[in-house]
């Protein structure tokens, strides 16, 4: 009696399903479906099965999650079941699932048709899974898919988005009705692999174009630099797309034509977010950073929420400024909307704080993600580094492996810089090996450059030296460049002309070399050599970087070069300078002349020199607008000098201050009388 309840049960409610009706109004309807199935034991109705997963895998409804369990409950699901889940997992971006149910579907004996096919190629062809999506073609070659106009359209697509031109360009000949959607995955494939002559004569000879021709083509000129062909092209538009606006923009930010995007944002009629971060991460690419943060600003003002994109570049912009009271605002908008910090929004966030000059920010945030993954681990072992506190970094670096967190090749740079600014040879040279003996793990020529600098830093000069030689690719700057500020630091006349050489050979126009030398000439007293070097400077038009540095005051960047009087505190800058100079003769303290380049006579000259280097009047500033408990952060574009090293170092004492400085290599953390570079120069 049961079975015949049950039997009229599916059969009036299969009767029920089939009707008109619009059940993606009311969400909740399929749930209900499914409890009266199971209920009366009908699951496995083919009919109603499959009718029920159909209004699950519904666009407007598109609940994946009661889907998978719905199909996972089948004892045999059809081929329109396994069609309808496959489609539904693509088109939520769960391609591996999608991939992975196929392969189940093929070993339960289920035959795929033309639908099938094309659903799990696209898979394939957005994981760049090319062995399986080969495999795929095989199979449709072998059950007599091989002439169908939607399977060759998909593998026409794959092919080309994987650049297999020749394969894709194959498949597309063999095609009897050749639709839009295979000409324009075509013209977009090798639009993208550079082959712009191609691409332009495949699109003159298309008997029709739709807007997605017209974008696909201008997206793929701009992707592969060729902005100004793509601009003819946009230029040709019968109605311009947001998609292609965004794309000339995208095109325009990567070839540094910063100029022509902003002009063509200002002109878009309708911006999406896409547009907004397109400029905004343009912006930060061409360091425009100022310019990032005001458009940053403005999509807040437009009433727009950002994305992770928008807020990743915008804490990159804050990074390269070192604007701390923005990154902590910006830090406020994400705790207060709900940002995850799990994922590389925490490395970015614990980045910006490293850079910004606020380690302990950068630890606390770093401490509070519950599912720390290797990004954060490694974010936070930099950071640690950059500010001179090796053993906090050595510490984090051993707890990572110990709970079986395997570091990777940038994690070993974190640690291998902390060792070189805190002067750690054995460590270092531990870890180095450890790299490669541990891990397995090829040495890079940025592992090698730190490994260098390590040893440089503590005066092995000639074991570094050794280790250049013999390095299996060609040193970069960085290390020749680590080798001859080793030379100048522990005055290796010889060694630092052989590097300084080598340096000159690898980049001629590389100003840091030349002034480097300079300066061991001049602290040696050789000034016939300085002007040979001031001279060969001249004669390759290389100028000499103007030491600047920055310090935040109220959200605002306060900029200060050598000798500057334009700030409009300057008379106060001054007076506070000459106030230092007596505190620090005071205390003791003796310039170190010899660390200034020019050929100036008279000592007294030579401090004056000394005296009005731009963070001395950074540090002016500071003491003059910011309260005793603040700590003076200031960023300079040049390396320290020993005497400005040394000077600061007082300072802290005199005044009671916390002074932070991130120069071109590391930060300098600047309290009681020591700094957090422990001296290693």
């Amino acid at each position: 009696m049961n079975a015949m309840q049950n039997l009229a049960q599916s059969s009036s409610l299969n009767s029920f399903l089939s009707q008109d009706r619009n059940f993606t109004q009311f969400p909740q309807t399929p749930h209900q479906f499914h409890a009266l199935y199971l209920k009366s034991g009908t699951l496995n109705h083919p009919s109603l099965s499959s009718r029920l997963l159909s209004l699950y895998t519904d666009p407007k409804i598109n609940d994946l999650k009661s889907a998978l369990s719905l199909f996972d409950a089948l004892q045999q699901p059809s081929l329109l079941s396994w069609n309808l889940i496959i489609k539904c997992c693509v088109q939520n971006h769960r391609s591996n699932d999608a991939v992975a149910l196929f392969r189940r579907m093929v070993l339960h004996g289920v035959v795929p048709d033309g639908f099938t096919l094309p659903c799990v190629i696209k898979g394939c062809a957005r994981l760049v899974a090319v062995h399986e999506g080969k495999q795929v073609h095989g199979l449709g070659l072998k059950i007599g898919f091989g002439s169908d106009k939607f399977v060759q359209s998909s593998l026409v697509s794959m092919y080309a988005k994987w650049g297999e031109m020749g394969v894709a360009r194959d498949v597309f000949d063999r095609m009897e009705d050749k639709d839009l959607v295979s000409w324009n995955s075509l013209i977009d494939g090798y639009a993208r692999n550079g082959d712009v002559e191609f691409a332009m004569k495949l699109f003159d000879e298309m008997p029709e174009r739709d807007e997605f021709t017209w974008t696909a083509l201008v997206d793929g000129l701009c992707k592969c630099g060729e902005v100004e062909t793509a601009r003819e092209v946009f230029d040709q538009m019968p109605s311009k797309s947001l998609i292609s606006c965004n794309a000339m923009i995208n095109g325009y930010m990567k070839c540094r034509k910063v100029h022509l995007a902003n002009q063509l944002f200002s002109q878009m009629p309708v911006r999406s977010l896409i547009s907004w971060n397109s400029m905004i991460a343009g912006f930060e690419l061409n360091g425009r950073y100022f310019e990032a943060l005001e458009l940053f600003d403005a999509l807040l003002k437009e009433g727009l929420m950002p994305s992770n994109v928008t807020i990743l570049s915008a804490l990159s912009a804050v990074s390269s400024l070192a604007v701390l009271s923005n990154g902590r605002w910006i830090h406020s908008f994400m705790v207060k909307h709900g940002f995850e910090l799990d994922g590389v929004l925490g490395t970015s966030l614990i980045a910006m704080y490293s850079k910004c000059g606020s380690i302990e920010s950068a630890m606390k945030v770093f401490e509070a993600i519950a599912n720390k993954k290797l990004g954060h681990w490694t974010a936070i072992i930099v950071g640690l580094g950059m500010h001179g506190l090796a053993d906090q970094s050595l510490e984090l670096f051993q707890r990572m492996r110990r709970i079986g967190m395997k570091p990777h090749d940038i994690t070993f740079i974190g640690v291998l810089n902390a060792c070189s600014h805190a002067g750690l040879v054995d460590d270092g040279s531990r870890i180095f090996h450890m790299m490669i003996d541990d891990y397995k793990i090829k040495p890079t020529v940025e592992h090698y450059g730190c490994y260098v600098d390590i040893l440089c830093r503590a005066g092995h000069l000639e074991q570094a030296k050794m280790i250049i030689e013999s390095m299996p690719m060609r040193p970069n700057k960085v290390i020749w460049m680590s080798l001859l500020g080793g030379s100048r630091n522990h005055g290796n006349l010889e060694i630092g002309e052989y590097a300084a050489h080598n340096l000159i050979e690898a980049d001629p126009d590389f100003t840091g070399c030349y002034t480097v030398l300079s300066n061991m000439y001049a602290a040696a007293g050789k000034w016939d050599k300085v002007s040979q070097v001031r001279e060969m400077m001249k004669k390759r038009r290389v100028s000499k970087d103007v030491g600047c540095s920055f310090i935040e005051h109220r959200g605002q960047l306060h900029r200060f070069i050598v000798g500057d009087r334009s700030h409009p505190q300057s008379e106060d800058i001054y007076a506070k300078l000459k106030e230092m100079r007596e505190k620090l003769k005071q205390a003791g303290h003796v310039p170190d002349t010899s660390q200034v380049l020019l050929n100036i006579e008279g000592e007294r000259e030579k401090e004056s020199e000394l005296e009005n280097h731009s963070e001395r009047l950074a540090i002016s500033f500071g003491l003059i607008n910011m309260e005793g408990t603040t700590p003076i952060r200031i960023i300079k574009n040049l390396r320290v000098c020993n005497d400005c090293h040394e000077v600061t170092k007082l300072l802290s004492v005199i005044y009671h201050r916390e002074i932070v400085v991130r120069d071109n290599s590391r930060f300098h953390h600047f309290k009681n009388g020591s700094c957090s570079c422990n001296d290693f120069w």
